[in-house]
């Protein structure tokens, strides 16, 4: 595989910053992604980024992994592991900020409790390895991997549980807030809206009725050694992409998208685009917007329901929404009103009543010109 034209197409998609240090072993993990591909031109076989991405997928909804290495000159290796019964696994149930989340315990080497102290000290320098048993593990907080906003568990526990864990050549030690005990689960599939997620494999229903996401810890040490690894451009650029408004764009139409990001990086704004729903909501796992432009009429996930989805969702429920659409009717208007959308432009826009819009929503919810 041409690892150097993978990594200019994981750069051009904004997957990894431009100076980011990334080993050869995770730049070939970027063609699971969907609508990845390098090919110039989309043939009826290649081109169209889905293959890998669906291998990928049902592997990992049998709860199984997926390793790749590359050889130039000589051919790639793709290791695929299944459990050997695919409906019943062992996890480790574990606490992160209030959630609940399984982990497959043939992920964890071991587990570890270590002070606050001890924790602090390793934060903010990937440089600092952990010991034990002969081998070094970087170390992270499962939660801050997770959740963009996570600001620690509120526990009188001297000692956090810290669980050791490897994938391939990586080996990573992960804070957790709490474990509430191993036990054997089913494995259930997620829907579309989830399945897109980094890091999650499936889901379990507890006794209780509860739902509980079983984490990829492949996935999750690769997104925490881009981090890791991201960490000190993204604090360089932060105090300039802060004085920038961050837009979301989501429409499934690629010229809309087009436009719409040209007028707004011309007027000093910072774009995410989004082609569907179910898009936007992997995006927004890593993303959150100033404000989003959202159109109604999408595959997969219109613009109702990822109004809707937003609204529920703690962590998104404040982001302004502004609705582009075709459906100027009164009945639309006034379900996107009901949402809690704060505007409703009918298509095709006016360029400044568009600009205007976007400066008095965010003037309304931020306080700000």
């Amino acid at each position: 595989m041409n690892r150097e034209l993978i990594r200019q197409k994981a750069l051009q998609r904004g997957l990894i910053e431009d100076d980011s240090r990334i080993r050869d072993a995770d730049v070939l993990q970027f063609i699971l992604e969907s609508g990845f591909s390098t090919a110039e031109e989309v043939s009826q076989i290649s081109g169209r980024g889905v293959g890998m991405d669906v291998v990928n997928s049902e592997i990992k909804q049998l709860g199984g992994t997926l390793q790749i290495s590359s050889e130039d000159g000589k051919g790639s290796v793709f290791v695929v592991r299944l459990p050997l019964t695919l409906a019943l696994n062992h996890a480790l149930l574990v606490r992160v900020s209030d959630e609940t989340y399984a982990i497959p315990l043939t992920s964890i080497e071991g587990i570890v409790r270590m002070s606050r102290e001890e924790l602090a000290s390793f934060e903010g320098d990937s440089s600092q390895l952990y010991e034990y048993a002969g081998s070094e593990y970087q170390v992270q907080s499962l939660g801050s991997i997770l959740h963009a906003q996570y600001s620690g568990f509120e526990s009188t526990e001297k000692l956090l549980p810290v669980l050791l864990v490897r994938s391939g050549d990586h080996q990573t030690a992960l804070q957790v807030d709490a474990l509430m005990g191993s036990r054997e689960i089913v494995v259930k599939s997620v829907g579309p809206q989830l399945s897109t997620l980094r890091g999650v494999s499936g889901a379990t229903i507890l006794g209780d009725g509860s739902v509980v996401l079983i984490l990829d810890m492949g996935s999750i040490i690769r997104l925490s050694s881009m981090r890791s690894h991201t960490e000190q451009a993204v604090v360089e650029t932060v105090a300039e992409e802060d004085r920038k408004l961050n837009v979301m764009v989501v429409d499934d139409s690629i010229t809309v998208r087009k436009v719409t990001t040209r007028l707004l990086e011309r007027n000093d704004m910072n774009v995410i685009t989004a082609k569907d729903g179910v898009d936007a909501v992997a995006t927004l796992h890593e993303h959150i917007p100033d404000i989003m432009l959202l159109d109604i009429e999408m595959p997969r996930m219109d613009g109702f329901e990822l109004a809707t989805y937003m609204r529920n969702e703690p962590r998104l429920k404040d982001i302004p929404i502004i609705m582009i659409t075709s459906r100027t009717g009164d009945k639309h208007r006034r379900r996107a009103e009901e949402i809690g959308v704060q505007r409703y432009l009918g298509k095709p826009y006016q360029e400044h009543d568009l600009l205007d819009n976007i400066s008095s929503v965010v003037e309304e919810h931020h306080g700000v010109a």
